[in-house]
C-alpha cells in the first residue's frame, strides 16, 4: 500500500525546501523527495552575493544546509530516491513511483532542478572525471598550480573562473562571443584578475587527452582558424537542463524542456506545481526559486481544500 500525504514536493533544492517549510508551516502533511544523484546548483556556487540578509555573502553550500536545517526542525519528512513516473489514479490523487517505492499525493510540486548543460564534443564523455568537470567548487582543489579551460561566458562561467584563480596557475576563459553575458561587477574581477585571459569569438570542438584531459581544440568562429590550448582540466559552464523527463508525458513543457506554468505556478494538469530551475521562467535565481516554491505551496493548498470539500 503506497503511503498518502496532501502534498507530495520533488527535489530538495532551494524551491523545494521552501515549499516544504511553507506546507509544513500551513499545516499540511507533507513529503519531500529528493533525488541524490540530481542534486541542487546551488550547491556548486561558491559565493552568493545578491541573496538578501548576507551583504558578505554565502556559499550555495551552506545556504542549503541552512534551508534544509530549518525544514528538518519543523519535521518535514524526506525520503530519497529517483522519480521515475507519475500516475492521476481514478480516486484524483497522484501515485508517485520513485527508488524507495510509491506515494500517492492529492497535489504535487515539482521542485525537481536542472543540472549542466554538455558542450557535445569528442572526448567529453570519455574523459568526465578525468579532467572534466562541471563543478569548479567540487573539483577545483585536483588543479592546484595546473592550467585549465573554463568553457562559457555568462554568470556561473565568470564566478567558476574567479574561485579557481585562487587555487591554479592559469585560466583560458573560451567564449563564443566578444562579449562576455555575465553581470559587471564579475566582469570586471574577471578582466583585473592578471590568471584569467579570454579566448572570444570561439568554440571548443575536441577535449583532447586518452587517459586524462591534455588540452583542447578551438575553433574562432570569425577567423576560422584553430588552435589547441594545453590545459590540465576542462570546467564547462555553458547552461543548464531541466530534470523534467518524467513528466514529459503529464504536463505541458517549452521547447527546452521546462515545465510552463501559470502566474500561480499551476502547471497544465490540476492537481501539479512547479516551482524553481525546472520551470519556465525568465530568472533562474536562488531568491526566485524560494519565492516560487512559496507560491507553489499556496496554490497546492487552495487546491487541497477545493478536493476537501
Amino acid at each position: 500500500m503506497s503511503a498518502t500525504y496532501e502534498l507530495i514536493i520533488i527535489g530538495a533544492g532551494p524551491a523545494g525546501l521552501t515549499a516544504g517549510i511553507y506546507a509544513k508551516r500551513a499545516g499540511l502533511d507533507v513529503l519531500v523527495i529528493e533525488d541524490p544523484s540530481l542534486p541542487s546548483q546551488a550547491l556548486s556556487a561558491t559565493q552568493i552575493e545578491n541573496y538578501p540578509g548576507f551583504p558578505q555573502g554565502i556559499s550555495g553550500r551552506e545556504l542549503i544546509e541552512r534551508f534544509r536545517k530549518q525544514a528538518e526542525g519543523i519535521g518535514v519528512e524526506f525520503k530519497k530516491g529517483k522519480v521515475y513516473n507519475l500516475t492521476l489514479l481514478s480516486s484524483q490523487r497522484w501515485e508517485v513511483e520513485s527508488e524507495e517505492g510509491k506515494a500517492r499525493g492529492i497535489a504535487l510540486i515539482i521542485a525537481s532542478g536542472a543540472h549542466p548543460k554538455e558542450l557535445g564534443v569528442k572526448g567529453e564523455r570519455e574523459l568526465k572525471g578525468k579532467g572534466v568537470s562541471y563543478c569548479a567548487i567540487c573539483d577545483g582543489n585536483f588543479f592546484r598550480e595546473q592550467e585549465i579551460v573554463v568553457v562559457g561566458g555568462g554568470n556561473s562561467a565568470l564566478e567558476a573562473s574567479l574561485f579557481l584563480s585562487k587555487i591554479v596557475k592559469k585560466i583560458v576563459l573560451v567564449h563564443r562571443r566578444d562579449e562576455l553575458r555575465g553581470v559587471k561587477v564579475l566582469q570586471k574581477r574577471v578582466f583585473a584578475n592578471r590568471k584569467i585571459s579570454v579566448c572570444w569569438n570561439s568554440i571548443v570542438e575536441e577535449i583532447l587527452g586518452e587517459d586524462r584531459v591534455e588540452g583542447v581544440r578551438v575553433f574562432n568562429l570569425r577567423s576560422g582558424e584553430k588552435q589547441i590550448i594545453p590545459c590540465a582540466g576542462v570546467f564547462i559552464q555553458v547552461g543548464s537542463v531541466p530534470n523534467t523527463e518524467f513528466v514529459k508525458d503529464v504536463v505541458e513543457r517549452d521547447k527546452e524542456g521546462y515545465i510552463i506554468t501559470d502566474e500561480k505556478m499551476c502547471a497544465s494538469r490540476e492537481g501539479i506545481f512547479a516551482s524553481g530551475d525546472c520551470r519556465s521562467t525568465a530568472l533562474r535565481q536562488v531568491i526566485t526559486a524560494c519565492g516560487d516554491g512559496a507560491l507553489a505551496v499556496v496554490s497546492a493548498q487552495q487546491y487541497i481544500h477545493q478536493q476537501r470539500s
